[in-house]
């Protein structure tokens, strides 16, 4: 399975709580902090949500 690297890029401060919680189902607590996740398309719904939030780079 393919896997992609998700940064966190902007704060989290003063966005709506589902846009807050769907970051902390993403595993990312803090700017520049770097997750790696399967690319499966739950995880692709996810960042599609926050993707103001946060890059994607592809591992």
């Amino acid at each position: 399975m393919a896997k992609i690297k998700v940064k966190q890029v902007k704060s989290a401060i003063k966005r709506a709580q589902n846009q807050k919680r769907t970051l902390e189902a993403l595993g990312l607590r803090r700017i520049g902090q770097v997750v790696e996740h399967d690319d499966t398309p739950n995880i692709l719904g996810m960042v599609n949500k926050v993707k103001h939030l946060v890059s994607i780079v592809e591992a």
